[in-house]
């Protein structure tokens, strides 16, 4: 016979994080699915959308998670649907610069209105002293992660 053990409340803390996290992508991905967008496509426009100047294929690539073969099929298709561009950078002329186009800013503002929505339904019924508790708590979590051993 197995016995089961309870999990601790530091176990019960870090599989709460994935689930909420995985859940999250699956509430908004279903919400943008009408748009014809997949997590990448909306995920991308959406990091693009914090930096006006642009990112570099390298720090987008970082950012997302992904690696450098998967962002150049991913930003082809963005650029061959008109909404994203690679630019050569001002400082080294080999680094391609990934910029929102103009087009692309009317799909983002349906994005980040969806995405808004989905947070006020999530969030509005959660007061604003245990948000901000539990973000500085995720923001310790991530700290301690980024400066722990691999």
């Amino acid at each position: 016979m197995v016995t089961a053990t309870v999990p601790t409340t530091k176990e019960l803390f870090g599989i709460a994080i994935g689930d909420c996290a995985r859940i999250w992508r699956n509430k908004v991905n279903e919400r943008l699915r009408p748009l014809g967008l997949s997590q990448a496509t909306w995920l991308t426009l959406w990091n693009l959308s914090w930096f006006p100047e642009g990112l570099g294929q390298a720090e987008l690539a970082e950012r997302l998670g992904i690696e450098g073969p998967t962002l150049v099929r991913l930003l082809d298709r963005l650029e061959k649907d008109g909404l994203v561009q690679r630019i050569a950078s001002v400082d080294d002329r080999r680094r391609k610069v990934v910029v929102l186009t103009e087009s692309a800013r009317p799909l983002l503002a349906q994005v980040k209105k969806i995405i808004a929505e989905l947070r006020m339904d999530v969030m509005e019924a959660i007061p604003d002293e245990q948000l901000a508790a539990g973000l500085q708590l995720l923001k310790l979590v991530q700290e301690r992660l980024s400066c722990a051993k691999t």
